[in-house]
């Protein structure tokens, strides 16, 4: 049985969800980190420059951008609009679509 791409959309939306979830702690602790006192923010700056540090910020990112983009795509369905399964199918695709985008972006953004 293959899923259809709207399957396909809200399972990894549903997996951004849970990802962006798992990550805030680690977002919240740099955020401490960084408020914590100079030195404290100095450790931190060059905890981010390391590649390894950078790959899991772009990870975080690119959750928070799929699932942001998909959460529109929901919103606007709500008011009506893509509810056929042409229309789903065709709203699945342009979520993947400018995700990918704003993730090169961010990638590109954030090396």
């Amino acid at each position: 049985m293959r899923l259809p791409i709207t399957a396909w959309t809200s399972i990894a939306h549903r997996i951004s969800g849970v990802f962006l979830f798992a990550v805030v702690g680690l977002l919240l602790w740099m955020l401490d980190q960084s408020l914590a006192g100079a030195d404290s923010f100095s450790a931190l700056e060059q905890n981010l420059a390391h590649p390894l540090v950078k790959l899991i910020i772009w990870a975080a990112l690119a959750g928070l951008i799929y699932h942001g983009v998909a959460g529109v795509k929901h919103l606007v369905m709500d008011m009506g609009f893509g509810e056929t399964m042409e229309g789903g199918s065709l709203g699945s695709r342009v979520v993947i679509g400018i995700s990918l985008i704003l993730v090169v972006l961010a990638g590109v953004w954030l090396w």
